[in-house]
């Protein structure tokens, strides 16, 4: 069965976020590796979509960033996650996990124990 692209796309624009500090937690990286390890992954994220999240994340206190120079090319703008990021991500860790446990309550007919 082949699903609708549209589908996809809702899903992906609710969990971008928690995906981008999820491999920011593994180590710093810059726009185009976080872009390139989502492709990967088959989950598509444009630079159009990537870079104002990047900035809101930053402003939020998420993410730190420096500025390193690159051997080819202008420098890089390498992204960072902030103690509030990893915090952050602890929570939506956790907010998933809870999630999964639902949907799976709710596909199989069983009740969730609090």
């Amino acid at each position: 069965m082949e699903i609708d692209e549209n589908i996809k796309i809702q899903m992906r624009k609710g969990i971008l976020e928690y995906c981008i500090l999820s491999i920011l937690s593994r180590g710093d990286s810059y726009a185009p590796e976080i872009i390139a390890e989502m492709k990967d992954k088959e989950m598509i994220v444009v630079e159009g979509t990537l870079y104002p999240l990047l900035t809101r994340l930053k402003n939020s206190g998420l993410l730190d960033y420096r500025w390193e120079e690159s051997p080819q090319g202008p420098p890089r703008k390498y992204y960072t996650l902030s103690e509030k990021g990893h915090e952050h991500l602890a929570i939506l860790d956790a907010a998933w996990q809870e999630m999964i446990s639902q949907i799976e309550a709710i596909r199989h007919g069983i009740s969730v124990s609090k």
